[in-house]
């Protein structure tokens, strides 16, 4: 059997945040909000449901500019009128005395409903790109580049004032600000260019110091900023950017501003496991190790992706300081609760129909979630074909 304890040991998150375990609720959009951005009754019902799954939890994506937008029904921080609804989420996801963390995005070439919506998307250098149609990929100017980052900061305004208890930037998973220190999507040769680490790492940079001044200047309670990311990108032996030149960047990053932790993402079966692929010193070791050992102690280290069991969280542990999971959460809000009760038999991955109510799943979510939890597989088939078939309920209650 399993120890579980170092689990449930707690973990400071710095002056006045202390989690009572090591679980995190990690980004899971359920495709819920309304067309124009706005927090519905149903993300609401579900954030309360919950409440009491995690001591700190993460929003699923909210976009900092409508270019930005992944998700055809996720939820806007873009504008001043999100502000009411984001206020009744945070105060739903802490309702049982969880930390409520709002996520701050910008897919960048991958926003999909950008894409559906204008014909285009934007990132750090054009491109001609087929799929799922062919469309231009148009290159943000400095002027847009420059907006960006104040988007970024409005956005942190508005989560303060919506009274969440810190804002988590993504880079992560292809999300524009990798792009930007990608030698893949980045062919500059501005200020923001790939010629050199500095260009490359300067909009990573502008955006988290952006984000701490704000909260520096406009934060009455404790505060945190949280960074995601994916920490290298290879292609086969094309490295768009190694784990030793990511290090570089966090070595950076935490001289400029006060990182609250390190979020670890990428795709494929569990993340947690993954190893370094770039050629070097690190090649072949568990990537979570190799940053636990550089920043651990400076930085604390979130793991994350098909963390679905109690033997799978304690083995990520190992090589972390927190322990994120999503999708066990969706189908089972009391998964840390039975771990920590002995009763992880009685964890369900699997549901049906029926459930949905008492899950406070809505009828019609998850529509643009389902392939991404088809690569990591953290449910069963039949729970995530249950998922993808709740797609037919949009024509009905989106209209």
């Amino acid at each position: 059997m399993t120890d579980t304890s170092s689990l449930f040991s707690p973990f400071s998150l710095g002056e006045g945040i202390e989690l009572d375990n090591r679980f995190v609720l990690s980004p899971m959009v359920t495709n819920s909000s309304s067309q124009e951005g706005y927090v519905s009754q149903e993300d609401l019902a579900y954030a309360r449901r919950r409440a009491a799954s995690a001591p700190l939890q993460i929003t699923g994506a909210a976009y900092v500019n409508p270019y930005g937008q992944l998700f055809e029904f996720g939820f806007s921080v873009a504008k001043d009128e999100d502000i009411a609804g984001l206020s009744q989420l945070a105060k739903a996801m802490k309702a049982e005395g969880a930390r409520a963390i709002l996520q701050l995005t910008h897919a960048g070439r991958f926003a999909s409903h950008t894409l559906a919506r204008e014909g285009f998307v934007y990132g750090p250098s054009p491109m001609r790109l087929q799929s799922p149609f062919p469309h231009d990929v148009k290159e943000l100017t400095l002027e847009q580049i420059k907006s960006l980052v104040d988007d970024y900061r409005q956005a942190t305004k508005r989560a303060i004032l919506a009274g969440f208890d810190g804002v988590e930037v993504s880079s992560a998973q292809r999300l524009l600000i990798q792009t930007f220190f990608s030698t893949f999507s980045n062919q500059r040769t501005d200020v923001y260019g790939a010629q050199d680490f500095a260009s490359r790492a300067r909009l990573t940079l502008e955006i988290l110091e952006a984000v701490h001044g704000v909260i520096a200047r406009e934060a009455t309670d404790p505060f945190l900023l949280g960074f995601r990311a994916t920490p290298e990108e290879t292609r086969g032996n094309q490295i768009g950017y190694s784990i030793e030149e990511f290090l570089q960047l966090m070595d950076e990053a935490v001289a400029k501003v006060p990182l609250a932790y390190l979020a670890i993402a990428s795709w494929g079966h569990d993340v947690f496991r993954n190893r370094v692929r770039s050629k070097g010193p690190y090649q072949g070791l568990l990537v979570n190790d190799v940053l636990y050992q550089c920043l651990g102690g400076r930085l604390p280290i979130m793991a994350t992706g098909g963390i679905n069991s109690p033997e799978k969280a304690v083995e990520a542990l190992a090589h972390a300081d927190l322990v994120g999971a999503s999708t066990p959460f969706i189908v089972d809000p009391e998964f840390v609760h039975k771990i920590k009760a002995g009763r992880a038999d009685e964890i369900h991955l699997k549901i049906k129909a029926v459930d949905l109510p008492s899950l406070a799943i809505p009828n019609a979510s998850f529509k643009d979630i389902v392939p991404l939890m088809d690569y990591g597989e953290s449910l069963p088939a039949d729970s995530r074909s249950l998922f993808r078939g709740l797609a037919v309920n949009y024509r009905e209650e989106k209209s």
